[in-house]
């Protein structure tokens, strides 16, 4: 069995690699941008599965079949809730919600085995798909946090935070009042939760809300410094591969 990950978030897709390998299934490739799937589609044989992340990190993964006809069976990994894919999960094997369940994934790739569709064109398909997501349901993203701080509960607004940070393999986050404080789960987690039109994960330790951003300075190799307003414990840098995305998310 041939299987293709496409995830523009390199820690994820390296996580579900290692998952798919404890199974006993090997992957053949890993992609991580629209442009760099369609170039590969076009020079190599199509595998039996894809995992397909629907947003990535130059645009929605869809515009690769619509450059290509691809025939191979879809596992969408995705951080859209269940609502909105409701109608569209008919149409491809099954859907996995960030951050990928072991079991879930398991279940997946079962369904798959039994299953071994038929070799379709799934234009079609990715059409309705890519409808359903220029006009997606609305979604909730995470509004609030609540902090337990000493015998007390602190209740801190998402517009509040001016930073979500990774420090010693513990999660952060840092308010406008320039206070730390500690919070479960990873910033891979939160990425997925937070309205995105409001922040933005500029690397692998960084998640910023746009209106914390106090200057922008050019940096090497390509990159951009961030100056928050407040936070000033580490040197904030957009990495290379997202400065692109950046600008776009500023404005």
């Amino acid at each position: 069995m041939k299987v293709l990950i496409i995830e523009d978030e390199k820690p994820a897709a390296r996580r579900l690699n290692r998952m798919l390998a404890a199974l006993d299934i090997p992957v053949q490739e890993m992609l991580h941008s629209v442009e760099e799937a369609i170039n590969w589609f076009q020079n190599n044989e199509h595998p039996d599965l894809i995992f397909l992340d629907i947003q990535l990190s130059d645009g929605l993964s869809f515009e690769i079949f619509e450059e290509v006809p691809v025939k191979s069976a879809i596992i969408f990994t995705t951080a859209y809730d269940e609502y909105a894919l409701k109608a569209f999960k008919l149409n491809s094997i099954d859907y996995l919600l960030k951050p990928i369940d072991e079991d879930e994934l398991k279940v997946a790739v079962n369904k798959f085995k039994e299953q071994q569709p038929k070799q379709t064109d799934l234009r079609v398909d990715i059409d309705e798909i890519r409808k359903l997501l220029i006009n997606p349901i609305d979604r909730k993203f995470k509004k609030r946090f609540t902090i337990k701080v000493g015998q007390h509960l602190k209740i801190i607004h998402t517009d509040e935070i001016e930073c979500f940070y990774s420090e010693n393999k513990a999660t952060y986050i840092h308010t406008n009042a320039n206070r730390n404080y500690l919070i479960d789960h990873s910033l891979e987690h939160w990425i997925d939760e937070l309205d995105p039109e409001k922040f933005f994960r500029v690397n692998r330790t960084f998640i910023v809300h746009i209106n914390s951003i106090n200057d922008i300075v050019s940096y090497t190799n390509s990159r951009l410094q961030l100056k928050l307003n407040s936070f000033k414990e580490q040197e904030i840098i957009v990495s290379r591969e997202r400065v692109k995305q950046f600008k776009e998310f500023i404005q």
